[in-house]
């Protein structure tokens, strides 16, 4: 059978651009070798995390009630249950994909994707292989977890984000290394399900990609908290033993400490999946095995697109990748279509506090010769906040001081996650700090922060 899109993949990627194809009328085919649609993201990432996370939050305000009226004595976990909750979640979101899949007439062809010539995509199912032809291929397979040389994931004491969100026990002692977005959340976590955590992160600062205000803040909140946080530090041996780990780690003082934990979390990155798919037999471009695209996502093989984690220099959000496979749809069915602006980007990170943002940060600002102006508000000072019983954090707006142009709105604070949406509709339709000062913000809410940050910049915050 012939079509006019085959997609390798069916991470968010894939499968909003096989439902977008479907929806322009393409003969479209998505190729997923595993059981179930939805990827990474759905099956070991973005949606079984946010419900650990869920359950951690519910189960922490349970453990402190009293603050609020509620009394319960000795709450307690049942992780089999929580497990239960999170894979039931999971399940119907996969079958939503498959159902979408038949809606909008999209074959699922379930095997191994390899492209085999110009317009051919062979599929190994087994035994059993077929070729499909098609104008266009998609290639959105998507990424994988990095692990240290020496050490191999096991179900309960070497753990990527995969084994750990199958654990049977809740460690005693869970050490950390890096302190990327899947490190701070898994920290999170653990800690407030009863863990002790150790957080290990090579660069100088935690979420190290985040504005250097946002990186303090959630340093200071982790360790108030409990969690030993050490930024600057490297794990120069790790050993597994029978009941756990231990690490050689000379610490950003030049100390040398010897660190045991009953369960360790590699979350050093990710490499993109790209071997096995037969772009050797093509003129894709390769840097360091991501691929090389235009801003149409497109390869330097005609007919060939790539989108998602696969994708050099692409943020590896699962946001990005679905919006890549729009773009990429869209040029291949001739409709409008704009390039994904990476300073539009949202960032989100769903620990204790959340943090999101978007844009420059003000670091980042300075050094791209703006005259910056910032806007600061605490979440003390909101009175949802005080509702909530969520103070920590603050939202950091960066501006250029000249035109009132919005370069960048960080967060961390209550849902800071959810908030940042504000920010990011403003971004895009190029509204300046002046326009946001004049938007009614409904009271109370956790977002009148924004608007008070807005204000911030010209000094004129009411509540602060």
């Amino acid at each position: 059978m012939a079509y006019d899109v085959v997609v390798i993949g069916s991470g968010p990627g894939g499968y909003t651009a096989a439902i977008r194809a479907g929806q322009y009328g393409l003969k479209t085919a998505i190729i997923e070798k595993d059981p179930k649609l939805g990827g990474t993201c759905l099956h070991v990432g973005c949606i079984p995390t946010k419900a650990l996370l869920h359950t951690a939050e519910v189960f922490n305000r349970v453990k402190h009630g009293e603050e609020e009226g509620i009394l319960c004595e000795n709450p307690r976990l049942d992780l089999k249950r929580v497990h239960d909750r999170k894979n039931g979640i999971v399940n119907r979101h996969a079958k939503g994909i498959e159902f979408l899949m038949k809606k909008n007439k999209v074959d699922w062809i379930r095997g191994r994707g390899v492209i085999v010539g110009k317009g051919q995509v062979e599929v190994l199912s087994g035994r059993d292989a077929q070729v499909l032809e098609t104008k266009n291929i998609i290639v959105a397979t998507g990424s994988a977890a990095r692990m240290l040389p020496g050490l191999k994931p096991d179900p309960e004491r070497v753990l990527t984000n995969i084994e750990i969100l199958s654990l049977e026990r809740i460690p005693e002692h869970l050490v950390v290394i890096g302190a990327g977005a899947v490190g701070v959340e898994f920290a999170s976590i653990y800690n407030r399900f009863g863990s002790k955590v150790t957080l290990i992160e090579m660069l100088p600062r935690l979420v190290p990609l985040e504005d250097e205000e946002i990186s303090r803040e959630l340093q200071r909140y982790f360790r108030k908290t409990g969690i030993r946080c050490e930024p600057g530090a490297k794990a120069e041996d790790i050993r597994v033993t029978e009941t756990g780990v231990e690490l050689d780690v000379t610490l950003a003082s030049g100390k040398h400490e010897k660190i045991a934990g009953d369960a360790l979390l590699v979350a050093v990155g990710r490499r993109p999946v790209t071997e096995n798919l037969g772009l050797e037999r093509t003129r894709v471009d390769l840097d360091r095995g991501f691929i090389k695209v235009n801003e149409w996502q497109q390869t330097a093989e005609p007919g060939i697109y790539a989108i998602g984690d696969v994708v050099a220099g692409t943020p590896q959000l699962a946001h990005v990748a679905a919006m890549e496979g729009l773009v990429a749809v869209a040029h291949i069915a001739g409709k409008p279509a704009r390039p994904v602006n990476k300073n539009r980007i949202p960032n989100v990170t769903y620990c204790e506090p959340g943090i999101g943002s978007v844009g420059l940060t003000e670091a980042q600002a300075r050094a791209q010769g703006y005259k910056v102006r910032v806007g600061k508000f605490p979440f003390l000072a909101n009175s949802k906040a005080s509702i909530e019983g969520l103070h920590d954090g603050f939202v950091k707006v960066v501006a250029d001081e000249t035109y009132g142009e919005i370069l960048g709105v960080h967060i961390i604070g209550p849902h800071g996650y959810e908030l940042v949406g504000e920010a990011v509709a403003a971004i895009e339709a190029e509204a300046t700090v002046e326009t946001m000062m004049h938007t009614i913000h409904a009271h109370p809410t956790l977002y009148e922060a924004l608007g008070e940050a807005f204000n911030a910049v010209y000094g004129l915050a009411i509540n602060a």
